[in-house]
Formats: structure tokens, sequence, C-alpha cells
């Protein structure tokens, strides 16, 4: 399926996206984000072809979500760990016997298990007002509580529930790209004057800032396992809300939840490995 192979590249890129940016930064200037830092960041190579990347993540991503729905295409986007972990034992100073081979084979299982027991179909339907009101009440509302539960909380919980604010946000910004893929199939001046483009454009933003948040009050084994499991299973419920799609019940709910937890335990598995953290520890380099 076209939406498979999209998805698939769309992980991909994210995970380039992601290497090259990291790598870049390695040994910036030390000092906080600032115009200075930004201009530094232009003239490196690694991060241009990191935001080229992150571009191409982008418009892979609408493309999917062009052709299948938000229950197929985001569970897929899980493949960015996979691929990270392989990009950064590929990139010199190799390290293929490093990448925690069993946590990679646990995540990819996990996905296939819960794509093929949910065999998510998208649904005909074009989202309503009363339903795009439900759907961001109701996210907004979830975020809204997870953030003012961790303003009372540190440590790792902290983290834990800014991660999951996070991938709420990013499940989101899926579904009103979803709805901008169908506006622009009308018309480019329909896209641009429907609040769709703007309402994802504010959210992915947020979204963004937010995981600083949480990257910030936790490491990554707290917070990366919260971001692999919660977008695809906010957006499954996203896609059956507004779009009408379709996953299957009943019996299947077990192989489903176990799918889900082997997700779980296979992007723990990568979030504990040292190979992951030398690649995102920064090493300022000395100015002067």
């Amino acid at each position: 399926m076209i939406a498979v192979l999209l998805g698939v590249l769309t992980g991909a890129c994210n995970a380039l996206a992601s290497v090259l940016q990291r790598r870049a930064t390695k040994t910036a200037p030390a000092g906080t984000f600032s115009p200075a830092l930004i201009l530094e960041m232009l003239r490196r190579p690694l991060w241009l072809g990191g935001i080229a990347a992150l571009i191409i993540a982008f418009l892979l991503q609408a493309a999917a979500l062009s052709q299948a729905g938000l229950a197929l295409v985001q569970p897929i986007l899980a493949s960015e760990l996979p691929f990270t972990m392989i990009l950064i034992a590929w990139l010199p100073p190799r390290g293929f016997r490093r990448v925690p081979w069993a946590a990679v084979l646990l995540l990819t299982v996990g996905l296939a298990v819960l794509l093929s027991a949910a065999s998510p179909s998208g649904g005909q339907g074009k989202p309503g007002g009363a339903a795009w009101i439900i759907a961001v009440a109701g996210t907004l509302g979830c975020a809204a509580g997870l953030v003012a539960a961790a303003w009372f909380i540190s440590g790792p919980v902290r983290a834990v529930l800014l991660g999951v604010t996070t991938s709420l946000g990013f499940a989101l910004t899926a579904a009103f790209m979803k709805e901008v893929t169908e506006d622009f199939a009308d018309g480019i001046v329909t896209a641009l004057t429907s609040w769709p483009i703007y309402a994802m454009a504010l959210t992915g933003l947020a979204s963004l800032m937010m995981l600083q948040s949480a990257l910030h009050a936790g490491t990554l084994v707290a917070v990366q396992p919260a971001l692999t499991v919660t977008d695809p299973v906010a957006s499954i419920m996203l896609g059956l809300l507004l779009f009408d799609e379709h996953v299957r019940g009943g019996p299947w709910i077990v192989p489903e939840v176990i799918g889900v937890a082997l997700i779980l335990a296979g992007s723990i598995g990568i979030a504990r490995s040292p190979l992951l953290h030398e690649e995102h520890t920064v090493t300022p380099a000395r100015s002067g």
C-alpha cells in the first residue's frame, strides 16, 4: 500500500532529521537559544541537511494522510525510533554491535501486530463543526489536565506527563494536516482560506515547544516511550471520531493491546540505549 510506504519513508526522514540536527548542535557554542545560535547553525551543512529532511518528512506525511487515515499512518511513524538507531550506528563512528536489536525487534513486531490486528481502514467522512469542537476541546482538556498535574510533580513522572501532552498535540496536528490535504484537493485558494491550515501550524509549533519542555524535565528514558505510544493511540481515537475511520474491535482488542505493549517495551529499550544517549549528549564548543 502506498500510504504504508509513505509512512515508513516519513519515519526514516524524521530519524535522519533528528540525527543530523543533533550532530550539528553537539559542538554548538555554549549559550541559550538565540538569533546568533540560529545564524551559527545556518552555516552548518549537517543542520541544513536536517532541516531539508524535516521538510521532506512533512511532505511525505501529508501525502500519506491524503492516501489513508490517521489510524494507519500515525502508528507507522513509530518506525522513526528503529531508523534512528540504525542511522546512528551507520554514520561514523560506526557501532552496529551496540544497537539494541532486541528492542528494535520488539518495537517493529509490536507495530506489525497492532496494525494487523486493528486493520485500520479510512472512512469517507469529512468532519463537521461539532466533531471538530469535541475533538479539539477533548484534546486540549486532556492536555491542560496533564500540564496542570505536571506543575505539581517533579522528576520522571513530570517528564512522562509532558511527553504524553506532546504526543496529544502531534496527533491533533496530524488530524488538522489530514483535513488540509482534503482542502488542497479542492484547490489551493480553498486550503489557504480555510482555518485548518492555520490550526495545524499553531498546534504543531505548540507541540514542538512542549517537546522541549518534556526533554528539559527528564531523560529520554522517561519521555520517549510516552511519545512513541501515545501518538498512535490518540491518532486512532481522533481518526474514529473525526473521519469515520474503522478498526477491529471485539476479540481483536487483545492483540491490539499486546501490540501497544510491545511498542512500549521496545521504545523503553531503545531509550535506554547508551548509543542513543551519546547521540543526545551536547558538548558545547569553547568560544573565543
